[in-house]
């Protein structure tokens, strides 16, 4: 059976023709809705699961305060990543669920935005800050707690096209 030919890798977008980075002009794009969901997991102890799932963590309520810094970190993901356009977000959600099995939290957030590019990276920086919050608000307990499988789950809209892991 005839080998089919390597299939060309897509072009770098933010490599431009000289290989220096630059900023993407998606000025000619329309403006559609585009939604991005990603996750990642907190891997820690038992005893340091059930003491976030009590509330008895000193520094306070981790789930909630890494669900506000999840937040915040999607709105600020075009100051923290050199090349993402700052975007005006029209929804960012971000779920946190204790998983006794893992042990640990499944931390997953959706954004969305009307606009000419996607939310992909605000998704996976959300996701990020809000596990760095996690491993923040409890390494005083526990310095062996793991960060694990950050990803994209799934993206709408755009060009592309939809995509699903």
């Amino acid at each position: 059976m005839p080998k089919k030919p390597a299939k060309e890798p897509a072009a770098l977008t933010h490599i431009d023709s000289k290989g220096e980075a630059r900023m993407v002009d998606v000025s000619a794009k329309p403006a559609t809705e585009r939604v991005a969901a990603a996750e990642g997991r907190v891997i820690m102890s038992k005893a340091t699961l059930e003491l976030i799932r009590s509330g008895n963590a000193k520094k306070g309520d981790v789930l909630g305060t890494a669900r506000i810094a999840g937040i915040m970190a999607a709105k600020r993901t075009s100051e923290l990543i050199p090349l993402c356009h700052p975007l005006a977000l029209s929804k960012v959600e971000l779920d946190i669920t204790a998983d006794a099995k893992l042990p640990g939290c499944i931390v997953r957030a959706t954004v969305k935005v009307t606009g000419p590019t996607g939310v992909e990276m605000e998704a996976l920086t959300a996701v990020s800050v809000a596990c760095l919050t996690i491993y923040d608000m409890v390494k005083a307990v526990e310095r062996g707690i793991r960060i694990e499988g950050i990803h994209l789950v799934e993206k709408k809209g755009g060009k592309s096209g939809h995509y699903r892991a």
